[in-house]
């Protein structure tokens, strides 16, 4: 349930931006979002739907790209993709590895008119 106060959160950044920049509506939102992020994409756009009405952005298409977990070993300095929440680093076998990527949420671009 907490997707309600990303998407807010989210809708929130878009609805400034495009107010800066003047624009009369919001046709598309690209967003990141990590393999790893505990936020669900079928939720947000739930949400947005629901809060978006009567916005600038309603009937904006949302785009999601995703991102892979990826880890860093502080020991060898190599990254790489995590697999199977298997940390240790495939270089040196360390188990001192880094999230790098993977976790995020945010809003990449947006389209107005």
């Amino acid at each position: 349930m907490h997707e309600l106060g990303v998407t807010e959160s989210m809708l929130d950044v878009v609805l400034r931006h495009a107010a800066r920049n003047r624009a009369t509506g919001v046709t598309r939102i690209n967003l990141v979002l990590g393999d790893s992020s505990t936020v669900m994409e079928e939720s947000v756009r739930f949400y947005f739907d629901i809060i978006g009405k009567d916005t600038i952005a309603q009937g904006a298409e949302l785009n999601f790209r995703r991102v892979p977990l990826k880890a860093k070993c502080p020991e060898c300095g190599e990254e790489f993709q995590v697999v199977e929440y298997d940390f240790t680093c495939p270089g040196c076998r360390g188990t001192k590895t880094e999230i790098i990527s993977g976790r995020e949420f945010q809003v990449e671009s947006i389209e107005i008119s």
